[in-house]
């Protein structure tokens, strides 16, 4: 069922979420189609959207959905070996989908989880993809992007970043 997005400021965002322990209950498996349908809902109303986490839709499980060259739910996921390189690039996110930061991640990591079906998976990442694990990943951990924001001056909304990109790269 498609859920109601918790926006900036829902005190939800900034908990710590606990590990999931019964991969194959229905309350787990409720929250993976949860996830995978408001993610589809948001993607469709708003033109964006690669993947959501648990926290966002109100769960304090951890549990994050990808449908972005990998397509599932990653479960307890741990980044567990990350690059020496980092790059950065205009983050964005559904809990404040009018504002975006410019943040730095690692260029390459590996996370651990379990998938839907409760068996062990390491998958390693680059770029893009990296990138977004990185972000949902801190979701779990009650990091928003903005905590990330590599300072004051790197926060646009989105509005005005798009103004500016008509113009070429944005970069402030």
């Amino acid at each position: 069922m498609v859920q109601r997005i918790r926006l900036l400021g829902d005190p939800v965002l900034r908990e710590r979420c606990d590990p999931v322990k019964e991969f194959h209950s229905g309350e787990t498996k409720a929250l993976i189609r949860d996830l995978r349908e408001t993610l589809a809902d948001f993607r469709a109303r708003r033109g964006f959207g690669r993947g959501i986490a648990a926290p966002q839709i109100g769960s304090t499980k951890q549990i994050i959905y990808i449908d972005f060259e990998i397509r599932g739910a990653l479960i307890n996921p741990k980044i567990i070996r990350r690059s020496g390189r980092t790059f950065r690039l205009w983050d964005d996110c559904f809990s404040f989908p009018d504002i975006m930061v410019m943040v730095e991640r690692w260029y390459t990591i590996t996370v651990s989880y379990r998938d839907e079906k409760g068996r062990k998976k390491t998958h390693k990442a680059e770029g893009a993809l990296a990138e977004l694990l990185q972000h949902e990943i801190d979701h779990l951990n009650g990091i928003l992007a903005i905590d990330r924001a590599v300072d004051s001056r790197h926060i646009i909304l989105r509005s005005e970043y798009e103004k500016l990109s008509h113009r070429g790269p944005v970069v402030m």
